[in-house]
């Protein structure tokens, strides 16, 4: 009994007509029908009564069709099992991040799955999470790390909560304490501080300046314009303070004052998010997995 015999058996089964099975197995009509009757002669027994236009299922048949389904149904799960392995020994993974994430979550996680899968290929791209949540639409990214709310809600995205983070005030040891040297800064201490603030369509420039203008005032800006590094950057050279995450502080803290938001204080919400209608790759869902329990 071979496998393939399986296959067009259970193809005129379900046709119950050798022309169209063959076509549904993309074999000639009479090479099916000889593998049928070679497989009759194995079983010792007749599968099917041929009549002029109707073919019907005898009973030794019936009693192997569902053993062929099973059987079929089998080998296809055992190739996906194997081919998924195979995932995991090469491939890609195609991750969009916005650039504070990237600084302060990925590293360690993506050096954890390096660790384990060294022959998995990261591909990350940086933005903002209107373009992420683009991208991911299209097909470009399998999974991407995006901060809710997201600018325009998408039911062809599933979102699942990463992580609920702080943020803090950074400035140049040098330069004075914002809040005038206070523990914790309230929002409207930054009212006449001047302000190195992210590009437009960044996400923290979003929420910090909405913070401001809901305790009354308009930040003022000493330079804008800027990524994660480029702001940092300036902080350290004393053009002003920045609102940033916590993470991203505390990693990149070597010549910064750090001072944390007094309560209720400002956070963000970072979610994983990929496509509801496409399964991500094995690698991809393996990538997220440990991303949900790091």
């Amino acid at each position: 009994m071979q496998f393939q015999q399986l296959q067009y058996f259970v193809a005129v089964a379900e046709t119950r007509h050798f022309t169209r099975a063959a076509d549904l197995v993309h074999v000639a009509q009479p090479s099916l029908s000889q593998q049928i009757k070679a497989l009759e002669r194995e079983l010792g027994a007749d599968l099917f009564r041929r009549a002029r236009g109707n073919i019907t299922l005898t009973d030794a048949g019936e009693a192997l069709l569902p053993l062929a389904r099973r059987i079929l149904a089998d080998a296809d799960t055992a190739r996906q099992e194997v081919q998924e392995l195979a995932q995991l020994r090469r491939g890609r993974v195609r991750l969009g991040a916005t650039p504070s994430v990237c600084t302060g979550l990925l590293p360690d996680v993506l050096r954890a799955f390096h660790d384990r899968y060294p022959g998995i290929r990261l591909l990350i791209e940086e933005g903002g999470s209107h373009d992420l949540v683009r991208e991911l639409a299209r097909g470009a990214l399998d999974l991407a790390l995006v901060v809710l709310p997201l600018p325009t809600p998408s039911p062809a995205l599933t979102t699942v909560e990463l992580l609920r983070e702080d943020l803090v005030v950074v400035s140049s040891p040098d330069a004075p304490s914002p809040g005038r040297g206070r523990r914790t800064v309230r929002v409207c201490d930054l009212e006449g501080e001047r302000l190195v603030m992210f590009r437009h369509g960044y996400d923290l420039r979003e929420l910090t300046v909405a913070a401001c203008r809901a305790e009354g005032f308009e930040p003022d800006f000493a330079v804008e314009g800027g990524e994660m590094d480029a702001v940092l950057g300036f902080v350290r050279a004393g053009l002003g303070v920045a609102v940033v995450p916590r993470m991203v502080a505390a990693r990149s803290g070597r010549g910064l004052r750090v001072t944390p938001l007094a309560r209720p204080g400002l956070h963000r919400v970072i979610a994983l998010a990929h496509r509801s209608d496409v399964a991500p790759p094995r690698a991809a869902r393996e990538l997220q997995r440990m991303l949900l329990e790091r």
